[in-house]
């Protein structure tokens, strides 16, 4: 999970302002000798700090053999389901924003901030997955030499008590000639990832021939206030599912990418078994949610789960922008919430969970909502 966002935000103000006092120096050398006010150059910062590691390729990788490029530059987790696929998404996007003769123009860098999980398969592995474009490079080393990466970038890394990364979630822009050129934030947000992506646009076009950032084209909204407007099953079956008020369910929030086709369908059959408990019982009905901002291809995922549409109960539907996970402030995949007729979350859980264990929190749950209100809660049919 990403760092403090506040302190990284002051490491970088400091940062900045001494390039920019030292440019204000030089400008008024250049004015007392010739009078001549110079042209404001590029908002160039200091010279990246160099490092050299091997990529998912094996490949020994040098930040300087990149020079004549723009450099996206960022630290992941290559087992992160959080908020990583998010930035890497992010930087592809943007690229493709500037147009395909940018693309050839632009190197794309991970550097791991996962020390157990810092060998070349482990890196492969996520670019894999996320089906990420030939100018992709994921890094890895020895401890000591990723450590000293980090240092150099003012990167946060901390180990929590659930064994979870927390890192920072910077991306640095990085010109041409070697210099920074300013750095983005990821937030832990779905729907803002089209905005960061456009602001990396925006920030590397300068340093691209011919590259301009398209106009913003707004997105159209898969909600519509408190009725929301029904997303449609994916699959054979012409269904279409309601969130909010007034259309409790137990919502698994996931992503095509989390395992391959068997191992999915697989995880995704113990809700099929929910759903024959929740109809007899009349709990709230299950939905699974594929979240569309973290695919690599929103086509290419619902493809992939057509498949599975003749064969499960529990319907699927995209997330297309992210605005629903935004609403149920989901910080992970899989994550898993059960909703009250009233909207409010009863009960949540990351990660994967059996049928059995399932029915147990779920039964335990809708107890505790009903002796709260001490009404039994009334949950609509369908």
């Amino acid at each position: 999970m990403p760092g403090n966002p506040q302190n990284i935000l002051q490491i970088l103000r400091k940062r900045w302002l001494l390039v920019g006092f030292g440019a204000l120096v030089a400008a008024m050398i250049v004015f007392a000798a010739t009078g001549i006010i110079p042209k404001k150059p590029e908002s160039a910062g200091p010279l990246a700090p160099g490092f050299i590691l091997r990529d998912q390729q094996r490949r020994l990788t040098s930040l300087e053999q990149f020079r004549g490029k723009v450099v996206l530059l960022t630290f992941l987790d290559p087992e992160c389901r959080q908020i990583c696929p998010l930035t890497t998404n992010s930087m592809v996007e943007a690229v493709r924003m500037l147009g395909p003769a940018a693309a050839g123009r632009v190197e794309l860098l991970g550097v791991n901030v996962n020390l157990n999980k810092a060998r070349t398969a482990d890196v492969a592995a996520y670019s894999r997955i996320h089906e990420l474009p030939r100018n992709w490079r994921f890094l890895t080393g020895p401890a000591a030499q990723l450590e000293q990466v980090w240092l150099a970038y003012h990167i946060h890394v901390a180990v929590s008590r659930n064994g979870d990364v927390e890192h920072s979630a910077l991306t640095y822009i990085i010109g041409p000639e070697g210099h920074e050129h300013g750095a983005v934030t990821t937030l832990m947000s779905y729907t803002v990832l089209g905005d960061e992506a456009r602001e990396l646009a925006r920030d590397m076009a300068p340093l691209l021939p011919h590259a301009s950032v398209p106009p913003r084209v707004p997105q159209t909204s898969d909600l519509v206030a408190e009725g929301k407007t029904p997303l449609s099953a994916i699959g054979p079956k012409p269904v279409q599912v309601s969130f909010g008020k007034s259309h409790p369910h137990l919502v698994v929030f996931f992503a095509s990418w989390l395992g391959t086709r068997a191992k999915l369908k697989q995880k995704l059959s113990a809700f099929d078994q929910y759903a024959l408990v929740a109809r007899q019982r009349h709990w709230p009905s299950v939905v699974a949610v594929d979240e569309v901002p973290t695919e690599p291809s929103a086509a290419a995922a619902r493809q992939a789960l057509t498949s599975f549409g003749p064969t499960l109960r529990t319907p699927i539907v995209q997330d297309a922008h992210g605005e629903l996970a935004d609403e149920y402030q989901v910080q992970d995949l899989p994550w898993i919430e059960l909703s009250a007729p009233s909207g409010k979350i009863l009960w949540y859980h990351d990660g994967w969970i059996d049928a059995a264990r399932l029915e147990r929190r779920v039964r335990a749950a809708l107890a505790a909502a009903t002796r709260a209100t001490k009404t039994k809660l009334a949950i609509p049919a369908g």
